[in-house]
């Protein structure tokens, strides 16, 4: 079932906000025009993925920089090692396994986006 979102003019090209649907938290992403639907936590370490940076099709996690194609929600990366020096976990420790973010589908229609949540 579609659910409003938010209009179109919310989020900027290059811009993300988040939400909570349905009980679901997500984050808008627009990538030059077309809007893109992905859960918020991080699929590292839960990091709010709104507070990253988007490129292209890109998202970056705030926290340990691991990336995720927004169409699919494929993770690209996984986190960037830690310095050698640290006395924190390593980021990319293999326990600490990156999984794909869960997306979903998204509809424009009379400049209001409208996200496909079950």
């Amino acid at each position: 079932m579609f659910i409003k979102a938010t209009t179109e003019n919310e989020i900027a090209p290059g811009g993300m906000k988040a939400f909570t649907l349905n009980g679901r938290e997500i984050v808008l992403c627009n990538s030059g025009g077309t809007f893109y639907a992905v859960e918020r936590a991080c699929g590292h370490a839960a990091a709010r993925l709104e507070r990253g940076a988007l490129t292209g099709w890109v998202l970056t996690c705030p926290l340990h920089y691991a990336q995720f194609d927004i169409r699919s929600g494929e993770a690209l990366s996984g986190p960037a090692p830690k310095a050698p020096d640290s006395k924190h976990p390593d980021p990319a420790d293999p326990s600490l396994k990156t999984r794909n973010l869960r997306t979903w589908p998204v509809r424009l229609e009379a400049g209001c986006i409208y996200v496909d949540l079950p």
